[in-house]
């Protein structure tokens, strides 16, 4: 195997690795980087206390919950999938996202659109040096980055989705707007009911569709000795906006 990162998967335990030199921890003991170079994916490997670990090819999921660097709040995934269930956009879709952040939601959907792109803005240089960590880590090619304040406009027309997640983001849809194709999608992501109701209020300035507000909650159950939901869960994170030009 060449030099690479693999997943690490045993029943209670996992661990996104590069392969390579040197010695990695576990809870289970400690495994020698150089006998996972010579692995294969879907063998096995042991550590020094003889807990074997199965070793597989990590998918997004993994690099979200393991690799990527955070830098700002991020879209997670229980909103971001929302966003391609309430807007179907197809696999070769053209979409602008803006703003950046650290890049999870340009990266989250470039993964579905394998034969379209990801047109990201973001203006603060200290976001994108993250993001364009977190691009490479995933190693999705279309996903192109622009460093650029977009209240002063998009460069892109007709396009399938807009999503819009920043600060004073009702300066924005004017230009979202512009940038939509007639039956294209405009995803906006409002953290607080006060950025919402202006949202809403700007919206009705345009040509779109009656707005449809979602909010997400997610809570787990735990199964042990009995079946009860977990303490904690993702609850509010923010609401989500989607509407239509028409």
């Amino acid at each position: 195997m060449k030099e690479k990162r693999v997943l690490l998967i045993r029943k209670n335990e996992s661990y996104l690795v590069k392969t390579g030199q040197g010695i990695f921890n576990t809870r289970s003991g400690t495994i020698n980087l150089s006998e996972l170079v010579k692995k294969k994916i879907g063998e096995e490997i042991e550590t020094h206390l003889g807990k074997k670990f199965r070793i597989v090819e990590p998918n997004l999921k993994d690099f979200f919950e393991k690799a990527f660097k955070r830098g700002a709040q991020v879209i997670l995934p229980k909103d971001a999938a929302l966003i391609l269930a309430y807007t179907g956009i197809k696999s070769n879709s053209k979409v602008i996202d803006a703003g950046t952040g650290t890049g999870y939601l340009a990266i989250f959907l470039a993964n579905y659109l394998s034969e379209g792109k990801v047109i990201t803005y973001e203006k603060d240089e200290r976001f994108i040096k993250i993001a364009e960590e977190n691009i490479k880590l995933s190693g999705l090619k279309n996903i192109i980055l622009k460093k650029k304040d977009v209240t002063k406009g998009f460069d892109e027309k007709n396009v399938d989705l807009v999503t819009l997640d920043l600060k004073d983001v009702k300066k924005v849809i004017n230009h979202a707007f512009k940038a939509l194709k007639f039956g294209g999608f405009l995803a906006i992501y409002c953290p607080t009911v006060d950025e919402l109701l202006e949202v809403l209020d700007e919206i009705e300035n345009f040509s779109f569709s009656k707005p449809v507000i979602i909010e997400s909650i997610v809570r787990e159950w735990k199964y042990e000795k009995t079946l009860r939901p977990k303490t904690k869960g993702l609850m509010h994170t923010g609401f989500l906006i989607f509407t239509r030009k028409v």
